[in-house]
């Protein structure tokens, strides 16, 4: 049998590349600037018409050559490895039994009204207001606040209000989650990951970030208190989820059940007809 020197592969295009840098410069243009956005939309669609173009209505393609090449499969082992399976992977990864959505909901909401109170309590000590974390929070969204001072910011504002405490209580809501989810990984230390660990790994994204997406928030932070009112919603939070009930897994319930083909009523009265 004669073997084809050349085969037919989709022809190589930049197309694209030019979409993605162009969808990314679309979101970008929401924390810069809206001519940022027109330019991502604009390369957005001309990378979506050239690509189309590459594929309707005849796909492009190209003839590559085909290099020939004689495969040796040798080894030097003198025995087979054995593999232990997923039994050898320790029983913290794998727990038995889990957090029900609920306490996630409940740890973010106690953690995010600790984290309000060390705010307001930042913001009485440092005379600034208590308004004025909350204020800081979505300083973003009212680019009027860059000119203003601290003592301005500091007064409440009832539109920063209204912004503010849905965008609170859903980050808060999210990182409640994430506990609930995470903790029964670590069960030994609740307070080290909670506490701790996350609220450090936070911190230093928002620290890298912060000055794209909230420069006024950037300018005026406290960087010492922001860290403080992170491991107090961590802690709180932490605590909250672990004192609440565990439910266990279905990882060693039988395949069919977990799919829904088998309920325990029927597999019972089948294995009573069987034993007629």
């Amino acid at each position: 049998m004669n073997t084809p020197q050349k085969i037919e592969v989709p022809a190589p295009t930049a197309w694209p590349i030019v979409l993605a840098f162009g969808l990314t410069l679309v979101f970008a243009g929401f924390v810069t600037a809206f001519s940022v956005s027109i330019l991502g939309g604009l390369l957005a669609l001309t990378g979506a018409v050239g690509w189309f173009r590459n594929v309707l209505p005849v796909e492009s393609h190209s003839c590559a050559a085909i290099v020939q090449e004689d495969i040796a499969i040798q080894t030097a082992r003198e025995r087979v490895a054995r593999f232990e399976g997923i039994l050898a992977v320790p029983r913290a990864w794998l727990p038995v039994e889990i957090y029900p959505i609920s306490a996630g909901i409940k740890g973010g909401l106690a953690g995010s009204v600790a984290m309000a109170v060390l705010a307001a309590l930042y913001g009485i000590i440092s005379g600034n207001g208590i308004w004025y974390p909350m204020n800081l929070l979505v300083a973003g969204l009212f680019p009027a606040m860059a000119t203003e001072t601290a003592s301005q910011i500091g007064i409440f504002n009832l539109y920063s209000f209204l912004a503010a405490v849905p965008i609170h209580l859903l980050i808060s809501l999210m990182v409640g989650l994430l506990y609930g989810a995470m903790l029964p990984m670590l069960p030994r230390r609740p307070i080290l990951l909670g506490g701790v660990v996350v609220p450090l790994l936070w911190s230093g994204l928002i620290y890298g970030m912060l000055a794209i997406v909230n420069p006024v928030m950037n300018e005026h932070i406290d960087w010492v208190w922001f860290v403080l009112s992170q491991v107090g919603f961590g802690i709180v939070a932490g605590l909250v989820v672990a004192v609440q009930e565990r439910i266990s897994t279905r990882q060693y319930v039988p395949l069919l059940m977990r799919m829904g083909i088998e309920a325990p009523g029927l597999v019972q009265e089948h294995q009573e007809e069987t034993t007629r």
